[in-house]
């Protein structure tokens, strides 16, 4: 096993690929990239839940605290739910796709034997009426090209139900290589840091004094969530949720309308559509950041949701934080982050763990 450490980690992680439905692809990279690290616990839904024993040091021994940390296995993508007579592929779009980033691009589409490589494409635009001219065409107006000739050569391949998700590189770019660029990013980087970070808890001999559960979900991107049964079978009292959030810090948007900036660290949410986090929690994370001078920033718009929105409420309730990696163009072939914001998430994670008071509040 080859083991692959920071951005080159992360890297591998968004070059899976793994649509919600076929999250298994991370979960064997995880359990690899894991080994000895701690003990599994997957579950019927696809979830992978890594379990680390603590001390119970400070702790009431018969009521141990639990703090779960997750981040989702799955990115958004693409189902075969058609095939033409001249090879045409029609599909449906797994996740939330602006309809917009779709025509032109170049996809990968997979069966349990093959892997193929396509085009997302539609009409001629000389056979495109005015009205469609104007506007993005959906999903059920765009086809993808495999290079078939016919109905029969695509059903070698691939059938209808198979999977796809864009085919993009993961590549550094901009002054001294500061900005990363590729699919999945969400939230493969929330996968990276909790790989990174249970390493770091058994190469330092470092025991926390409370069990913590890093669980790797599946189905967030549909809405139908893993980290609901994954938080149930858990029943923790404090979750840390990892995601990746669409900023909007890009020229010609309002700066009330800024959700947050590449650089200047991890997002941390008060509200989104789902959930109302944990002000203890948040003001910890804030203190954490502040004291060991890891950048830290506040989620500044009220929008979206993720898993948190199924945390929270689950069991008697959680207490719950959300930290978000701010992304530009989310849900697309080429999103982009910032390098320095993939370690202070890192960074700001593993201290909340080493400093915070997880008490039974």
């Amino acid at each position: 096993m080859i083991r692959y450490d920071g951005i080159e980690l992360l890297k591998m992680l968004c070059e899976t690929n793994a649509p919600t439905g076929c999250e298994d692809r991370v979960a064997e990279f995880v359990r690899e990239q894991t080994d000895g690290l701690c003990e599994y616990i997957p579950d019927r839904i696809g979830n992978l839940i890594c379990f680390v024993k603590g001390s119970g040091e400070g702790y009431n021994a018969e009521e141990p605290v639990k703090v779960m940390v997750s981040a989702h296995m799955d990115e958004v993508g693409f189902m075969i739910k058609g095939i033409d007579s001249d090879g045409y592929i029609k599909f449906l779009v797994d996740g939330g796709i602006d309809s917009k980033v779709l025509s032109g691009r170049s996809v990968v589409l997979f069966s349990d034997e093959h892997t193929v490589k396509g085009v997302i494409a539609s009409k001629a635009i000389h056979s495109l009426s005015p009205a469609e001219r104007k506007e993005a065409l959906d999903a059920d107006k765009l086809y993808i090209d495999i290079g078939a000739n016919s109905e029969e050569e695509v059903k070698n391949l691939l059938d209808i139900g198979d999977y796809g998700t864009f085919d993009s590189d993961f590549v550094l770019f901009g002054e001294n290589e500061k900005m990363m660029k590729g699919k999945a990013i969400d939230d493969r980087l929330g996968c990276a840091v909790m790989i990174e970070i249970m390493r770091e808890l058994r190469e330092s001999g470092r025991q926390l004094p409370f069990d913590t559960y890093f669980a790797f979900t599946t189905r967030e991107e549909i809405g139908n969530s893993g980290a609901q049964c994954a938080a149930q079978a858990i029943a923790p009292d404090y979750s840390i949720v990892l995601e990746s959030t669409a900023v909007a810090d890009i020229a010609g948007v309002p700066e009330n309308s800024k959700v947050a900036r590449l650089g200047d660290g991890g997002a941390i949410s008060l509200m989104d559509r789902s959930t109302i986090y944990d002000r203890y929690f948040v003001d910890l994370a804030l203190d954490v950041a502040k004291k060991n001078n890891i950048k830290a920033q506040i989620k500044k718009y009220v929008s979206g949701g993720n898993d948190a929105g199924h945390i929270h409420k689950s069991g008697s309730g959680v207490k719950t934080l959300a930290i978000s990696a701010p992304t530009r163009y989310l849900h697309s072939a080429c999103c982009v982050a910032a390098v320095e914001d993939y370690f202070s998430i890192k960074n700001l994670v593993s201290k909340i763990l080493e400093n915070g008071n997880f008490e039974n509040r």
